[in-house]
């Protein structure tokens, strides 16, 4: 049988503001990369959402950005490395802290936004990223996009890694993501979402923009929890699983070998 996982970024309401349905995408996904207040989220939200993923058994996972709540951490920052390390260290021990008071670990961190991306590509951002994850604890998975420069530095820092798709992004023939500020970047329809990753999951590949077809290797599938309908969509992802006899399982599992 075919296994993957299944995440979803959340978490990521601040204050008064709700983004998203926590609640409901966490009876869908396997894993929740949670916000760790700087692209958003504040104490109380934040251990909310964590306290639900543990009631749920779905794996945690430090979502960290740049210092942006304004940007939603999706504006390019030139952070000094001695700043970023300290950043991300920051925000992974700040969830470590709220997940042990609802009786559950950090068990991976991926990148948000603007981190994610510039971390694909520049190799020094890559290695503070690696080298402060791995400074808070190495038994950490780095979650990123496969092939990228993000995750051949985490296997150099000895972190564990794992490769993500995007439901709901459209992708180029080169295999990287179309940028958001081009259109046609998310992909809204579930059904097509569905199609395309049951597609990948079983073939391990994408169709591009351009009509080709793009090998993806991956162990999760992303689902942004911010996207309009992005429940709906989460719930026909995981029904196409269903009935194809794709199991979901997490990657990261809060208890090892579950």
């Amino acid at each position: 049988m075919t296994t993957v996982d299944l995440n979803s970024d959340l978490g990521e309401g601040f204050g008064r503001w709700t983004l998203g349905d926590d609640e409901a995408m966490l009876d869908v996904v396997s894993s929740a990369n949670v916000a760790c207040g700087f692209h958003a989220g504040d104490p109380a939200s934040i251990r909310r959402t964590v306290a639900l993923a543990a009631a749920r058994g779905v794996a945690v996972g430090a979502h960290v950005g740049y210092r942006d709540l304004a940007g939603f951490g999706r504006r390019d920052i030139d952070v000094p490395s001695a700043e970023l390390r300290a950043d991300v260290v920051y925000q992974v021990g700040a969830l470590q802290a709220l997940a042990a008071a609802e009786g559950t670990r950090v068990t991976y961190v991926k990148p948000h936004g603007a981190l994610y991306n510039r971390a694909a590509v520049d190799r020094r951002v890559a290695d503070d990223v690696a080298a402060a994850v791995a400074a808070v604890d190495p038994s950490l998975v780095l979650l990123g996009l496969p092939g990228t420069l993000a995750l051949a530095a985490a296997e150099a820092a000895g972190l564990p890694t794992a490769a993500e798709a995007f439901a709901d992004r459209a992708y180029t023939p080169a295999g990287t993501l179309v940028p958001r500020s081009e259109p046609g970047a998310v992909l809204h329809d579930p059904d097509v979402v569905a199609r395309r990753m049951l597609r990948l999951v079983t073939e391990g590949v994408v169709e591009a923009v351009d009509g080709s077809v793009v090998r993806v290797p991956a162990d999760s599938v992303c689902v942004h929890g911010d996207t309009p309908g992005a429940v709906a969509m989460a719930r026909r992802v995981r029904a196409a699983f269903d009935d194809a006899g794709v199991a979901l399982a997490a990657f990261a599992p809060a208890t090892p070998g579950a």
